[in-house]
């Protein structure tokens, strides 16, 4: 609780991740590969097979930026990483393919509690934003699925780096205008709570999946639920 008192007292704005935090890209990925995986005549898990394609996107887009060779773009990369768990699970396929599956991240639906508390948020003052690994073109396609109008949307694109790179967090930081410590990062992802952390912001772990945060030096500084909860912890 003491802890809830200082952010309310000291956070100005809250910059969230995309992919996972404000849209649900496991289940909506689901449902867009289930019937393309039917009519392949794949017998597997539709769910496992995103889960195979969001693990081999994010270890492809760490080996991007830490081998520091120029940033790759989001969507090159997915589709690197629909390619690759195409073969591994024998599926026969067209690029044209690759690029339709990838294309659905642009329509991902945001989780039913996250309008309504981007909406309590907004109200009471806070400075609302996405930082997402998603390129600028994907970021604006989404924003009608999403349905809130965020102060800024922000690729790491503007620094050429994927999170959790420090860079992208101080590129988010200049572009809203605030002092880091000023500003709540917001994910359903440990790995980008840590490095918003290890950058100097503060940062609010959803835990949706009920997983533990894990032994870091860079713990969130508050874990809740949903964006529902945050909303009611800070907004009081």
């Amino acid at each position: 609780m003491e802890r809830t008192e200082i952010l309310r007292r000291e956070i100005r704005a809250l910059a969230f991740d995309q992919y996972g935090t404000i849209v649900d890209m496991q289940r909506g990925l689901t449902e867009a590969v289930t019937p393309f995986l039917k009519a392949k005549g794949w017998e597997g898990n539709p769910g496992s097979f995103v889960t195979w394609w969001r693990r081999t996107h994010f270890e492809n887009s760490m080996i991007d930026a830490l081998i520091d060779r120029g940033h790759t773009p989001y969507r090159q990369v997915g589709h690197r990483a629909v390619s690759y768990v195409m073969d591994r699970c024998g599926i026969a396929y067209t690029q044209d393919e690759v690029h339709g599956l990838v294309s659905q991240i642009e329509t991902l639906k945001p989780f039913p509690d996250v309008v309504p508390a981007l909406q309590r948020l907004r109200a009471v003052g806070y400075k609302l934003a996405i930082l997402s690994n998603g390129d600028r073109d994907m970021l604006k396609a989404a924003g009608p699925h999403i349905g809130f109008p965020f102060d800024h949307v922000i690729s790491v694109q503007e620094a050429g780096y994927f999170k959790p790179h420090w860079k992208t967090y101080a590129k988010a930081c200049e572009i809203m205008g605030e002092e880091r410590t000023s500003v709540l990062f917001v994910a359903n992802h440990a790995f980008d709570c840590i490095g918003a952390k290890a950058y100097g912001m503060r940062a609010a772990f959803i835990d949706r999946r009920k997983r533990p945060f894990g032994e870091t030096p860079h713990q969130p500084d508050i874990v809740v639920g949903d964006v529902a909860e945050l909303a009611g912890a800070l907004a009081g």
